[in-house]
């Protein structure tokens, strides 16, 4: 399939770079194929659901992923950005480097300095595998918990490039890039559908006799990334991890057989739920790596619904929503979107995809 059938034009100011407040005063675009499109917003969305329905959020939690340091132990030290994008083991993590050109493999990096009180002020990594596209794998001097708290003190939360390509990061992102979800640190990217959450909105939507699930599913950098090669068979997905327990699969697969429907919060935990779905539709537990690439002619196996922020041209994102409620349906609900001055990306406003069951 064609990546640049997946293209649109997207003006720079409906570019989200601060989240609605209180969050769920976000607008909500509601798509349904076959009918349209209605403008609402976050606040609306227990209307739109029924009592026995099934809401599904990512309880990831965004680490500070994004380091500064500086290479040592050679004649000049240059300024080191690394983003770690990918935890190995407890030492090691896969990382995108700029300039990765100024590393080589047994090259030192020490982020953070010496002024400032963490674990002596620093942190030293050793550069132990560097790939052909320049991503490393760095070695840190810390393991599991001291290392955790290493990153969480020296680093920042890695915005996404489309925000801190026009502001500097914050105070104010620490809180904002975290959904009320958050629990389970491993993330470089928030499951943003998540962020349009409130302790009101789960109230209502309790009230509405909607249940609400956990499921962790630590999003990659490369979630958000547009796809580069022409035909999108070529294109290699990103692996992340995820879990769901066996309360959770039970009560999802109990809910689809008494006639409820679930909902996934977000792009995550649709793919989270597809790849721990067989073909009979039932949902079974899961603790693995996915790598699940869903386009147009994916056949959906455990989501009805889902909430989904508005997503970047040419992305594996709005190809997955394109595959869930239509091609069509989507480049005309973005046209509406675009139009009327929706906000996109993480820090944007919302979706509601009903799914498009005319060839499921």
């Amino acid at each position: 399939m064609r990546t640049d059938i997946f293209d649109f034009e997207l003006p720079v100011e409906n570019i989200a770079l601060r989240p609605a407040s209180p969050r769920d005063a976000a607008r909500l675009l509601v798509v349904q194929p076959g009918i349209g499109v209605q403008d609402h917003v976050v606040s609306d969305l227990p209307a739109w659901l029924k009592p026995g329905d099934q809401l599904v959020v990512n309880d990831t939690r965004v680490i500070s992923a994004q380091l500064s340091g500086r290479r040592i132990g050679r004649d000049t030290e240059p300024k080191i950005d690394a983003t770690l994008i990918k935890r190995l083991d407890g030492s090691r993590w896969q990382a995108l480097v700029r300039p990765a050109r100024k590393l080589v493999e047994g090259d030192t990096v020490r982020f953070g300095n010496e002024g400032r009180v963490c674990l002596l002020g620093h942190l030293d990594a050793q550069v132990e595998h560097k790939g052909d596209a320049g991503e490393i794998i760095f070695s840190f001097s810390f393991h599991g918990p001291a290392l955790d708290q290493a990153i969480a003190e020296l680093g920042a939360p890695p915005l996404p490039p489309y925000i801190a390509g026009k502001r500097a990061p914050d105070e104010r992102d620490a809180a904002d890039y975290q959904t009320m979800f958050a629990a389970n640190d491993g993330a470089v990217a928030a499951p943003t559908a998540g962020l349009h959450f409130t302790p009101a909105l789960e109230a209502a939507l309790k009230a509405r006799g909607v249940g609400l699930h956990r499921i962790t599913l630590h999003v990659g950098a490369g979630t958000f990334l547009p796809v580069k090669v022409d035909d999108t068979a070529e294109h290699k997905m990103h692996s992340e991890w995820g879990m769901i327990s066996r309360e959770t699969a039970d009560a999802l697969n109990a809910a689809h057989a008494a006639g409820g429907r679930v909902v996934a919060v977000g792009t995550t935990s649709m793919r989270l739920l597809e790849s721990a779905t067989s073909e009979d539709g039932v949902t079974h537990p899961f603790a693995d790596e996915t790598a699940i690439f869903i386009t147009p002619g994916y056949r959906f196996r455990a989501v009805d619904i889902m909430l989904t922020n508005f997503h970047l041209p040419r992305s594996t994102l709005f190809m997955l929503v394109s595959a869930f409620a239509g091609m069509e349906t989507m480049k005309q609900a973005y046209a509406h979107a675009i139009a009327t001055g929706y906000r996109f990306y993480s820090y944007g406003d919302a979706s509601l995809l009903f799914r498009d069951t005319s060839n499921q």
